[in-house]
């Protein structure tokens, strides 16, 4: 149940916070809103303010803002979607993605607000992963490493940046053990994710503290940045064929969602944050039927001068929405059969 529960309150944040940024941007514009739902399918509760009616339907899965000028009955109304500049319309489809990346920065900086911030505040070893370079040369936690081939280390980033430039040439290490110096010659191996990059497998010790509101906020906006670039980044490789796809589907995440809710409030809230950036990231790829197709679509028009076939688009979103729902079928069936297999 504390699963359920919690992937209600988590998938019901992200949607509605995203349908909330096209929401209030169309309203600021002077677009009329039909609807406002949360969900797909049949409507289990709906109430009507004014000229938009609010739904909850009976798949969490989505969400829409059913404007007017987007359907063929009104698309005369000079209220309209369709009737908006181009820049008015881009920015109305725009604010969904914003809202998602403002919340996960909002979220980030929650967590390092109340919960704390992990640092390293010196260059001291707090874990030595087995089977990696750095246990293999004899390094040990407690450690703390003062030089690498003779440059001192005062950070922690110091010995990063180092170790991520030297892949394959030893280093020698000295370091601090009980009030004795020892050196020790380590080799960076190739990073297992990051291919050109040095890896040894150390984490620093570390300590939590609270963070004051605007550095909260300032962490907050570098993480959701730093996660929409590494995403970036992965979608970069894969189209290179120097990565594999590992995602997940709405099983999957379900599975992500109870597992840190039994983890504990700081650990969902850190996973909703980072959902919440891929959302964000996910949804300005040109894909049909994300808002990302939309912006080219709009792109196009603002250089061209005129607006594509509504027809002919209408028709893309459609093709694309319907792959979309299939990729979902099939990720969801891999996330079933992963979790129902035996364990090794």
């Amino acid at each position: 149940m504390s699963t359920f529960v919690a992937s209600v309150l988590v998938f019901g944040l992200l949607i509605f916070i995203h349908e909330l940024g096209h929401f209030l941007l169309a309203r600021r514009a002077g677009i009329p809103v039909k609807e406002f739902a949360l969900g797909f399918g049949p409507v289990l509760v709906s109430a009507r303010r004014r000229e938009t009616v609010y739904s909850w339907r009976l798949f969490p899965l989505g969400g829409f803002v059913r404007m007017v000028g987007l359907g063929p009955e009104d698309q005369d109304d000079a209220r309209g979607f369709n009737r908006q500049p181009v820049g008015r319309r881009f920015m109305v489809i725009a604010a969904g993605p914003a809202m998602n990346f403002i919340l996960a920065t909002v979220l980030f900086a929650l967590v390092f607000a109340v919960y704390g911030m992990a640092t390293a505040e010196s260059t001291a070893i707090g874990e030595v992963l087995d089977g990696y370079p750095a246990a293999e040369a004899g390094l040990r936690p407690g450690d703390r490493v003062l030089a690498i081939d003779g440059t001192p280390v005062r950070q922690w980033t110091d010995l990063v940046v180092t170790v991520q430039q030297h892949q394959g040439v030893p280093l020698a290490f000295l370091i601090e053990r009980q009030g004795r110096e020892i050196t020790l010659t380590v080799t960076p191996a190739e990073h297992p994710q990051r291919p050109g990059q040095g890896f040894i497998g150390l984490s620093p010790q570390v300590v939590v503290r609270r963070l004051d509101p605007l550095s909260a906020l300032y962490r907050g906006v570098s993480h959701t940045g730093r996660i929409a670039l590494l995403w970036a980044h992965s979608l970069g490789m894969l189209l290179r064929g120097q990565g594999t796809a590992e995602v997940a589907g709405p099983v999957g995440i379900i599975g992500m969602i109870g597992e840190q809710a039994r983890q504990g409030l700081a650990n969902l809230i850190w996973l909703a944050a980072v959902l919440s950036a891929n959302l964000g990231f996910i949804n300005l790829l040109p894909i049909p039927a994300l808002d990302g197709s939309r912006l080219v679509f709009l792109a196009v028009e603002g250089v061209r001068g005129r607006p594509m076939d509504p027809e002919k688009e209408n028709f893309i979103h459609l093709v694309g929405f319907a792959l979309l729902i299939l990729l979902i079928l099939l990720v969801t069936y891999r996330d079933i059969q992963r979790l129902s297999a035996p364990g090794l």
